[in-house]
Protein backbone atom coordinates (compact mmCIF):
# COMPACT_ATOMS: atom_id res chain seq x y z
CA UNK A 1 0.00 0.00 0.00
CA UNK A 2 1.14 3.54 -0.93
CA UNK A 3 1.15 6.25 2.48
CA UNK A 4 -0.60 9.63 1.55
CA UNK A 5 1.95 11.86 2.07
CA UNK A 6 1.82 15.95 2.19
CA UNK A 7 4.45 18.08 1.04
CA UNK A 8 5.31 20.30 4.11
CA UNK A 9 5.58 23.97 4.07
CA UNK A 10 8.82 23.80 4.80
CA UNK A 11 9.62 21.54 1.95
CA UNK A 12 7.79 24.28 -0.31
CA UNK A 13 9.66 27.13 0.82
CA UNK A 14 12.77 25.75 -0.70
CA UNK A 15 11.45 25.33 -4.11
CA UNK A 16 12.63 27.47 -6.52
CA UNK A 17 10.61 28.48 -10.04
CA UNK A 18 12.17 30.49 -12.61
CA UNK A 19 10.13 33.49 -12.92
CA UNK A 20 9.73 34.91 -16.60
CA UNK A 21 11.37 37.73 -15.66
CA UNK A 22 14.71 35.76 -14.38
CA UNK A 23 14.52 33.99 -17.51
CA UNK A 24 14.17 37.19 -20.09
CA UNK A 25 16.84 38.86 -17.39
CA UNK A 26 19.34 35.78 -18.08
CA UNK A 27 18.67 35.77 -21.64
CA UNK A 28 19.36 39.47 -21.77
CA UNK A 29 22.50 38.77 -19.79
CA UNK A 30 23.75 36.57 -22.54
CA UNK A 31 22.67 38.59 -25.82
CA UNK A 32 25.06 41.58 -24.02
CA UNK A 33 27.79 38.74 -23.43
CA UNK A 34 27.62 37.76 -27.11
CA UNK A 35 27.62 41.41 -28.29
CA UNK A 36 29.91 42.64 -26.31
CA UNK A 37 32.53 39.94 -27.01
CA UNK A 38 31.56 40.46 -31.02
CA UNK A 39 32.77 43.38 -31.90
CA UNK A 40 32.40 43.03 -36.20
CA UNK A 41 32.50 39.62 -38.01
CA UNK A 42 31.70 36.61 -36.32
CA UNK A 43 33.10 34.44 -33.37
CA UNK A 44 33.12 31.37 -32.24
CA UNK A 45 32.04 30.26 -28.62
CA UNK A 46 31.24 27.27 -26.16
CA UNK A 47 28.36 27.16 -24.22
CA UNK A 48 30.76 25.28 -21.01
CA UNK A 49 32.87 28.80 -21.03
CA UNK A 50 30.02 31.05 -21.70
CA UNK A 51 28.29 29.22 -18.69
CA UNK A 52 31.21 29.33 -16.21
CA UNK A 53 31.46 33.39 -17.02
CA UNK A 54 27.47 34.10 -16.52
CA UNK A 55 27.21 31.74 -13.26
CA UNK A 56 24.90 29.07 -15.81
CA UNK A 57 25.36 25.35 -16.71
CA UNK A 58 26.11 24.32 -20.11
CA UNK A 59 22.72 22.85 -20.81
CA UNK A 60 21.19 26.51 -19.75
CA UNK A 61 23.23 28.23 -22.05
CA UNK A 62 23.29 26.31 -25.03
CA UNK A 63 19.27 25.89 -24.75
CA UNK A 64 19.26 30.15 -24.08
CA UNK A 65 21.17 30.38 -27.45
CA UNK A 66 19.07 27.94 -29.48
CA UNK A 67 16.28 29.71 -28.71
CA UNK A 68 17.82 33.41 -29.35
CA UNK A 69 19.14 32.32 -32.92
CA UNK A 70 15.30 31.98 -33.77
CA UNK A 71 14.38 35.63 -32.16
CA UNK A 72 17.03 38.18 -32.21
CA UNK A 73 17.59 40.60 -34.93
CA UNK A 74 21.07 42.34 -35.24
CA UNK A 75 22.81 39.37 -33.99
CA UNK A 76 22.90 35.61 -36.24
CA UNK A 77 23.28 32.85 -33.73
CA UNK A 78 24.60 29.47 -35.12
CA UNK A 79 25.01 25.70 -34.04
CA UNK A 80 28.25 25.52 -35.79
CA UNK A 81 29.90 22.43 -34.71
CA UNK A 82 29.87 19.06 -32.32
CA UNK A 83 32.34 18.09 -30.44
CA UNK A 84 32.06 17.15 -26.81
CA UNK A 85 30.50 20.40 -26.90
CA UNK A 86 28.50 22.87 -28.82
CA UNK A 87 30.06 25.57 -30.77
CA UNK A 88 28.07 28.51 -31.65
CA UNK A 89 29.24 31.11 -34.33
CA UNK A 90 27.93 34.29 -34.10
CA UNK A 91 27.96 36.78 -36.30
CA UNK A 92 26.75 40.80 -35.66
CA UNK A 93 24.65 41.57 -38.46
CA UNK A 94 24.72 44.81 -40.68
Amino acid sequence: MFKKSRIGKDLLDCIIIPTVSTIANEDDQLLEYLVDHVSRGSEYFRAKYIADVLGLSAKQVGARLARLSLKTDGVQIEKWGRGRSTTWKVTMSD
